[in-house]
């Protein structure tokens, strides 16, 4: 069987990442960090996850023509990426987030975007002309809402599944959602999309519940720890999360989103997808870093959570 076909439409960061005791308050200075330096970037984050996992991978974005952006595209072609819908923007420069996580992993994050905020919908044409039944295209909202909504469109016309983990939340209508397959907001972002505060299981439901009835045909709240809660039609099941000490849970989102598109493109049910991907984001929290905490099919074999 071939591997499937994942398309991802998104962005690509360089993470400048502090690791500390805790995350400054406003005006607050605080030493004795830690310093690392990591390729990122939601898009490229959800893609390099997918290929890891086995997945025959397309990345659709911008980059700066800079040194990040020539890192970047030489570290895609090193994971087995195709790379040539990554385009060279010479007016803007790669994106960049500042990332603070704390001694118990939670995180804060600021991004300059970049060219990521570059990338128009007549950019996307040419790698989704090539799409087809079966396929997966994943879309997130680091770059312009209108590209995302021509790729989505663009996929739904050729019958290829649509993902889109909305982060950084922002207001979907319906236009955008009709297209989505999956929507995959985490409870922060499920919050801000519904107005309903998610707190747990049955609350993420209701939430839920109100992205089906705006349009999306299926729904995944992600819960962390909690896991995760599957919604499509009349039914809703909660996936579980093993058990895991987290170090840094910044690409938990992405990771969970890839290994989504991976399984679920070959041939797992959505809540079966959903589980497996469960497993790829807690293996990501038990390392540092966005894209070198993201594990591969192996590692995902040989998970044996506490």
């Amino acid at each position: 069987m071939a591997p499937p076909r994942i398309f991802v439409v998104g962005s690509v960061n360089t993470d400048m990442v502090v690791v500390g005791q805790r995350i400054p308050a406003p005006g607050e200075t605080v030493t004795g960090g830690r310093f690392v330096l990591a390729a990122g970037g939601k898009g490229a984050n959800q893609a390099v996850a997918a290929a890891r996992l086995g997945a025959r991978v397309t990345l659709v974005a911008k980059v700066g023509n800079d040194l990040f952006g020539r890192e970047s595209i030489d570290r895609f072609a090193q994971e087995g990426i195709r790379t040539e819908h990554v385009l060279r923007d010479s007016a803007q420069a790669t994106g960049v987030a500042l990332i603070l996580v704390d001694a118990a992993g939670e995180n804060a994050i600021s991004v300059a975007p970049g060219a990521n905020f570059a990338l128009a919908p007549e950019d996307v044409e040419p790698a989704l002309a090539e799409l087809g039944p079966g396929d997966v295209v994943l879309l997130q909202l680091e770059i312009p809402l209108p590209t995302v909504a021509h790729a989505a469109r663009l996929a739904s016309a050729a019958g290829a599944r649509v993902i889109l983990d909305p982060a950084p939340a922002a207001p979907l209508d319906d236009a955008i959602l009709r297209h989505v397959d999956c929507l995959t907001p985490n409870e922060t972002e499920a919050s801000r999309l519904t107005g309903i505060e998610v707190r747990d299981v049955a609350s993420a439901r209701a939430a839920a519940e109100r992205l089906l009835a705006d349009g999306a045909k299926s729904v995944i709240v992600t819960l962390g720890g909690a896991g995760s809660l599957v919604c499509q039609g009349d039914r809703c099941d909660h996936v579980p999360c093993p058990r895991v000490d987290a170090i840094d849970t910044t690409a938990a989102g992405d990771a969970f989103n890839g290994g989504l598109a991976f399984a679920w493109s070959s041939g797992k049910s959505l809540a079966d997808a959903a589980a497996f991907a469960t497993r790829v984001g807690a293996l990501a929290v038990t390392k540092l870093g966005a894209q070198p905490s993201l594990p591969t099919a192996e590692d995902v074999s040989r998970f044996a959570p506490a």
